[in-house]
């Protein structure tokens, strides 16, 4: 059985980009002799064909296709990671903690600086930004509002 060629108006199965389904359109270009622009028959939009995607061929139940063979990855390969407490005790070892700076919003701080926080307790300034601070605390890093 011989098919009809396709041609601007008739009926084609596409991917509809509004309704996401595959759903009767009607063509309004082709190029080519190929679909390129359709009409949904449902929402009415119109977009670009997006025909029908080919099932992939069924493989010979048993038989192994050429993969490569996946091993497990074990977590040895990547590095340990820092905890936030040694960062802390190690920023502050140099530093005298009696030399803590109380700290308040409205103040300016350097870098490497120690401030006292009522919340957190006394940290080391790790960076300055404009109007913020980071500070590295015994618990973890904070983004601390600065002047």
């Amino acid at each position: 059985m011989e098919r009809r060629a396709l041609t601007a108006g008739d009926m084609v199965d596409s991917q509809c980009t509004r309704c996401k389904a595959l759903l009767n359109h009607t063509i309004v270009a082709m190029v080519a002799g190929q679909v390129v622009r359709v009409k949904c028959n449902t929402c009415g939009s119109e977009h670009n064909h997006r025909p029908v995607k080919e099932p992939k061929a069924a493989t010979v139940k048993g038989a192994k296709a050429e993969k490569e063979v996946k091993t497990p990855r074990t977590r040895a390969a990547k590095a340990p990671a820092i905890s936030d407490e040694a960062i802390w005790d190690e920023m502050i070892r140099p530093l005298d903690p009696d030399l803590a700076v109380p700290y308040s919003m409205e103040g300016k701080f350097k870098s490497n600086t120690l401030i006292s926080h009522p919340t957190f307790g006394t940290g080391v300034v790790a960076s300055c930004q404009a109007g913020k601070v980071e500070v590295v605390f015994k618990t973890g890093r904070k983004l601390l509002r600065s002047a």
